[in-house]
């Protein structure tokens, strides 16, 4: 079986967010390693946890995830409210975080951000 180990990478602005968020949410950087973990075995979209983000303009896999557990938010299990983008590269197996966000914050993706870096 030809199968190689997920590559992580993360955008600065990604890196901006999750600081920001983290302060909030303290326990932040501990899901994000359930969720890479997660990642590594599906890497695709799976509704409704998550769905692929189609209407960019961008040949790149652009996947968003609905479904975070966030330990901070007791309770609350995988409705935290937290949204995941990222960009997905199925044949070198990488996955580029590209943004974080609580969904009472903002109301989608920053799509400039997307077509900025993927275009």
């Amino acid at each position: 079986m030809n199968w190689k180990k997920m590559i992580f990478n993360e955008l600065l602005e990604f890196k901006k967010d999750l600081k920001i968020l983290s302060k909030k949410y303290r326990t932040l950087y501990e899901d994000l390693i359930v969720v890479k973990k997660v990642l590594e075995i599906l890497p695709d979209e799976r509704s409704p946890f998550s769905f692929l983000i189609d209407n960019l303009g961008v040949k790149t896999c652009i996947i968003k995830v609905k479904k975070i557990a966030c330990k901070s938010l007791k309770g609350r299990g995988v409705n935290s409210g937290l949204r995941l983008i990222y960009a997905y590269f199925p044949d070198e197996q990488i996955i580029t975080f590209v943004e974080i966000y609580h969904k009472n914050d903002k109301d989608m993706e920053d799509s400039a951000r997307i077509t900025n870096q993927f275009l």
